[in-house]
């Protein structure tokens, strides 16, 4: 009798660990949905940045993804932000608790301020961080040796590099695994990519900065279609929202410009873009405009902060 209250409570036991790990799937969460520059935006006195000078609203952060892999209980960042402090502490949440926000390991696109400027945070006079894997293409690489304070985190080995290549999968288990794409963008001190991410089940396209959908030498119909979800560069909703800077200087693909291009997508295929990064003055960043009705409408996400992609 024993024996076999023993085998039931042990069975019991494996019941409710197993509920425990399956609660936390393997997933990409939204960590901030912001351009480089946050919101409020240094600088802005129009009314999408007025009202929030007196009280910013912590969920206003920049862009970044958490990825949480089932099988090894590690965590990864996608993008160091100037939000990294709140946007760790959210990635430390999700599946199995650990005692320490460092992560398993940081993915970046290129060096622009609001995708790798965050690194600074992992230094002796913050989190003092311990070989923090960070995963960057060639010249970003370079860059990163060659220019304080983000040598000195290579030196004080608060973080270790990985190189990245062009099309290369980063297997980072059995059941997950990253590939970097190379897209066009303003390339001043590194190249730029955008992510692949392969889960058990499913894949997602992450892709923040791009020039242009033409400029590009893929067919970002055919990405889509090939994806379970899509994180889509939607920086400006149109021209017209910026009219104090030279907007060839600063080349997207417009929302209006994307809706057009993939009109000839499905409604499934439509339904797995998620506007991503977008700029302070986009009106799609408010719930309530009419342009977010228009997107929405048309068969399209927009990114919220905390939303959550089993993968």
């Amino acid at each position: 009798m024993r024996l076999i209250m023993k085998k039931s409570f042990g069975r019991f036991i494996c019941m409710i660990l197993v509920g425990f790990t399956s609660f936390a799937q393997s997933s990409l969460t939204i960590l901030g949905t912001y351009q480089d520059g946050g919101r409020p935006h240094i600088g802005c006195s129009k009314a999408c940045c007025a009202a929030l000078r007196g009280q910013p609203n912590p969920l206003h952060r920049v862009v970044s993804l958490g990825l949480y892999d089932q099988t090894t209980q590690k965590r990864y960042l996608f993008e160091a932000t100037p939000d990294i402090v709140l946007q760790l502490k959210d990635l430390h949440q999700i599946g199995v608790s650990k005692s320490s926000v460092q992560p398993d390991g940081i993915f970046l696109t290129h060096a622009h301020m609001g995708h790798y400027s965050g690194l600074m945070y992992l230094g002796k006079e913050a989190l003092g961080a311990q070989k923090v894997p960070v995963y960057a293409m060639p010249r970003m690489t370079v860059f990163l040796q060659s220019n304080g304070p983000w040598e000195q985190l290579i030196s004080q080995k608060n973080i270790v590099l990985n190189p990245l290549m062009h099309g290369k999968p980063v297997i980072l288990s059995e059941t997950l695994q990253v590939i970097p794409i190379q897209v066009p963008h303003r390339d001043e001190y590194s190249e730029t990519v955008g992510f692949k991410i392969k889960g058990p089940h499913k894949s997602a396209l992450f892709i923040p900065d791009i020039d242009k959908w033409d400029q590009w030498d893929r067919s970002i119909l055919k990405e889509i279609r090939q994806v379970d979800y899509a994180f889509l560069d939607a920086t400006f909703f149109d021209g017209a929202e910026i009219n104090y800077r030279d907007i060839r200087q600063i080349p997207h693909p417009f929302v209006v410009e994307s809706l057009e291009k993939f009109q000839e997508l499905s409604p499934t295929d439509r339904a797995k873009v998620i506007f991503i990064h977008t700029n302070h003055t986009n009106p799609i960043a408010d719930p309530d405009s009419e342009a977010t009705r228009k997107v929405l409408e048309a068969g399209y996400r927009i990114a919220r902060i905390h939303e959550r992609f089993e993968l």
